[in-house]
């Protein structure tokens, strides 16, 4: 009687899974591998297979993904290369406006000087990019010279900052802007801001006084009092505690 030839496609082909020993110091082969497809050639052969198939039948949505995948890569380096000299084309058009802007030419710093463009171009047509951020708060600051305090509110919205002490100063000039425009409540939340921005013992006293300075002039004498004791206990060392003591005294009689 002929036997029949042993391939893997026979029933008998594969070999019973015997259980992982527990023990540790087990010899290695007793160990048998559990994946189908390191044990059977024949079942690898049939998964390489469908996959070719899944490629042949979605072929063009795989090639739509690989298409929109590499347009999205192109797209980005393109947007940041275009920012990148965006941002070079700013500080080129900056450095004059500042230069006019360190002599406290503040028309010419602002506008221009018919030549070279002034700090409302550079933040306007340069917005996004760190010129235009830096020409936003030396447009604001030099607003606030000129007495346009709704400008200078408007432009330092505009701006931002990763440094902490340059971003209270923003949000403390915001302040100033407001109290000038008669909105003491506006510009008190705009001083506390500027101190609770990663206080320190530094200047967040003094923010923290101009705070108790607006709220008295909302008529919240309540609040202006909790300034001033936030100055008296959590800054003892720092000179704002005397004027502090002082106006608290006053806002109690």
């Amino acid at each position: 009687m002929s036997k029949i030839p042993y391939t893997g496609k026979t029933p008998g082909a594969r070999q019973p899974v015997r259980p992982v020993s527990t023990d540790p110091l087990a010899p290695a082969e007793n160990y048998v591998t559990e994946n189908p497809l390191l044990e059977d050639p024949d079942a690898l052969a049939a998964r390489l297979a469908d996959s070719e198939d899944f490629v042949r039948r979605n072929r063009n949505l795989l090639l739509g993904i690989l298409v929109a995948v590499v347009a999205a890569v192109a797209g980005a380096l393109g947007y940041n290369y275009w920012r990148t000299e965006q941002n070079e084309q700013g500080q080129t058009a900056l450095y004059r406006a500042v230069d006019y802007w360190e002599a406290d030419s503040l028309d010419k710093a602002t506008k221009g000087d018919g030549k070279h463009p002034g700090l409302d171009k550079v933040a306007t047509e340069y917005s996004g990019t760190k010129a235009g951020n830096l020409a936003a708060f030396y447009a604001g600051v030099a607003a606030l010279k000129q007495g346009k305090f709704q400008d200078a509110y408007n432009y330092l919205d505009k701006f931002s900052s990763s440094d902490y002490l340059v971003q209270s100063r923003a949000y403390s000039l915001m302040g100033d802007a407001q109290l000038e425009l008669n909105k003491p409540k506006e510009a008190a939340d705009l001083y506390a801001k500027a101190a609770d921005h990663n206080a320190n013992e530094y200047f967040s006293p003094g923010y923290v006084l101009k705070e108790g300075i607006a709220l008295e002039a909302a008529k919240d004498n309540a609040g202006a009092v909790k300034a001033y004791d936030r100055i008296i206990n959590d800054y003892p060392s720092s000179q704002e505690v005397a004027e502090a003591r002082q106006r608290k005294a006053a806002v109690a009689q």
